[in-house]
């Protein structure tokens, strides 16, 4: 599975990225969770299974979900990206993957 996660300028997000990377290893799960900068969204989208948006380019939300040609896009919860919430961010992801299907 392939999980990218976008944002403004990346630090938090980064952060956020590692904690999900744990969380994933700890459930065993193969996962390739990276993130990027919002201006590198164009060529990262096709890469990934799943896009999550960082709260703060929750307004790219329609364009990315242009670019992403059907993909899922999800915007990540506030409350989980402030305290870096990695296991119910990827958990979020999952259960809006089953949900899609």
């Amino acid at each position: 599975m392939n999980i990218l996660l976008i944002c403004s300028a990346g630090m938090s997000t980064n952060m956020l990225m590692k904690n999900m990377k744990k969380a994933a290893e700890a459930k065993h799960l193969q996962a390739h969770i990276w993130a990027v900068g919002e201006g590198l969204a164009q060529e990262n989208v096709p890469k990934a299974d799943i896009i999550l948006l960082g709260p703060q380019v929750r307004y790219l939300k329609k364009r990315v979900e242009e670019m992403a040609q059907g993909k899922p896009v999800m915007e990540i919860d506030m409350v989980s990206f402030g305290r870096l919430d990695g296991a119910k961010v990827l958990q979020d992801a999952l259960m809006y993957l089953c949900i899609r299907k």
